[in-house]
């Protein structure tokens, strides 16, 4: 679409100048503006930030990084899988420059795999993108719901005072009701978003620092710096001994936090000049959690001197490794472990607000995605109400939230499969369109103003590598033997997604989904 021109007599005036440059180029692409563009460049990398939320994330999982490796993979292993996600961003942000729309990925792989392959790229790519997005709000609001649990259980005289340990049903009855929280807060318009995505980008920075200071300064008992920089733990239970395998493995935990950062592309229609601070939101993101999480995985290290007591079952937070952590740092200074659940309950609102940011990146992908005629009663789901928010897409997302961690009342092995779509689905969604960049469109792809000028193509095949081998590396067994109950399902629950959406493009979609659909003539 070229840009209008408004004449009257001899002056003529393009249009295109009088907008904002993300707005311009939204019309350029063919879409009319119907969100609100109200988000300066630090509200958009606050949606990010808050979603990777590397105070929910690693605390989620670090008793996977302490069972595999310890110390020094949980040190190291960080740069090694926030380097490579920084390439991915990198990538990520160049398109997105070029590509300013909701609908991310699956826009930008229709756009650069050629008009033959659009339909099918966008519509693999959308769909992968979609559902990893519905997989991080379930695992992330399932790991709130666990983590209220193990506060009540700590506040109540933890494990072995008799503390209440709530039933799976509880924890599950938790997950629904933060998710109809996140719901009515998504319902809000986006001006009271933005104030809340940069509440909770602050809350996680200053959260950071304050629990890195407190906790190893208050443990009576702290690891050296030899322990913490170069002890490998090799006592995993699992039955497995090589350390190369076991340091891979362990980068599940830090990938698992560098995922999410999608949300600022998604963010582009409500941004400010999108083209370039949509960009700055992914990059800004990525880079910012590498150095706030590094300082906090440090900080709690440093207070983890006793591994295997820390991931028995039997320890008083109920093998809840970081819990036990900051509840023993303050009982055995001050006979009690009050201040350690203080500091439980500052993760607990991080990871909330981790939840919050991630049913908005959902509910943006889902507009769009229904926008473009993807979604099974799409007219439905790409509505806006008066406040400019895509109403019916925020419930939908967090509906699909509350199925999606049903398994978990009958095995959390079942639930792990689904929320294993959160890493592997969402990273391929990101690599698909970096791939069309660097091959279909190596020539063709026309730079915005952010861009990696002669670095893009190297920079994008490294991306694309290292999605491919995350993708295998956690496809891997876990655990010797391998038995129904130890079983990596992973490789199951991503490649069942990846059958159904093959499936579904074969008999039903091919015939009526072309990809991307303008609406400025609407």
């Amino acid at each position: 679409m070229n840009g209008k021109e408004e004449s009257n007599g001899a002056t003529s005036i393009t249009m295109y100048e009088k907008l904002d440059s993300g707005q311009a180029r939204l019309l350029q692409l063919g879409y009319k503006q119907e969100l609100k563009r109200d988000l300066s460049v630090f509200s958009n990398f606050a949606f990010s930030f808050a979603i990777i939320s590397v105070f929910g994330t690693i605390t989620a999982l670090y008793n996977t990084g302490l069972t595999f490796g310890g110390p020094l993979t949980i040190t190291y292993g960080w740069f090694t899988a926030g380097g490579f996600s920084m390439l991915v961003g990198l990538s990520m942000a160049e398109i997105c420059s070029s590509y300013p729309t909701s609908g991310g990925l699956y826009y930008w792989s229709a756009k650069l795999a050629g008009q033959s392959w659009a339909p099918f790229a966008s519509w693999i790519t959308g769909w992968f993108n979609v559902v990893g997005q519905w997989a991080v709000t379930t695992s992330v609001n399932y790991s709130l719901a666990q983590l209220i649990q193990v506060i009540i259980l700590l506040s109540t005289g933890g494990k072995n005072g008799g503390g209440y340990l709530a039933s799976k049903y509880v924890v599950f009855a938790f997950h629904a009701g933060i998710l109809l929280i996140h719901a009515i807060i998504n319902s809000l318009a986006i001006t009271w978003l933005s104030l809340l995505g940069q509440l909770a980008a602050a809350w996680n920075m200053l959260g950071v620092f304050v629990v890195m200071i407190v906790i190893p300064t208050v443990a009576t008992e702290r690891a050296s710096a030899k322990f913490v920089f170069t002890h490998f733990n090799t006592e995993n239970g699992a039955g497995i001994q090589s350390k190369p395998y076991i340091f891979l493995i362990s980068l599940l935990m830090s990938q698992y936090t560098f995922t999410g950062y999608d949300a600022s592309a998604h963010m582009t229609e409500e941004t400010k000049s999108a083209d370039i601070n949509g960009p700055r939101g992914i990059i800004s993101s990525i880079g910012i959690s590498i150095v706030v999480g590094w300082a906090y995985i440090l900080g709690i290290t440093f207070a983890a001197t006793n591994i295997p007591y820390l991931l028995s079952a039997d320890n008083d937070a109920g093998g809840y490794a970081i819990a036990e952590v900051f509840y023993l740092a303050f009982k055995n200074r001050y006979g009690n472990g009050i201040g350690g659940i203080v500091c439980l309950g500052i993760v607990a609102v991080a990871i909330f607000f981790c939840g919050m940011s991630s049913v908005t990146s959902n509910s943006r992908m889902a507009y769009a995605f229904a926008r473009d005629g993807a979604m099974p009663l799409s007219s439905l789901w790409h509505q806006v109400n008066k406040q400019e928010v895509p109403i019916n897409a925020v419930w939908l997302s967090a509906v699909i939230a509350v199925c999606m961690a049903l398994p978990s009342l009958g095995s959390l092995v079942a639930f792990q499969a689904m929320v294993s779509i959160a890493t592997i689905g969402l990273y391929i969604a990101y690599a698909l369109p970096i791939f069309f960049r660097i091959t279909l469109a190596r020539k063709t792809f026309v730079q915005g103003p952010f861009n990696l000028g002669r670095y893009s193509l190297v920079v994008g095949w490294i991306a694309v590598l290292w999605v491919a081998t995350i993708t295998v590396l956690f496809s891997l067994p876990v655990s010797y033997p391998i038995t129904k109950d130890t079983l990596n399902y992973t490789p199951v629950a991503v490649g069942g997604l990846f059958i159904l959406v093959i499936l579904s493009w074969i008999f039903s979609a091919q015939h009526w989904f072309k990809g991307p659909v303008t609406n400025i003539n609407k």
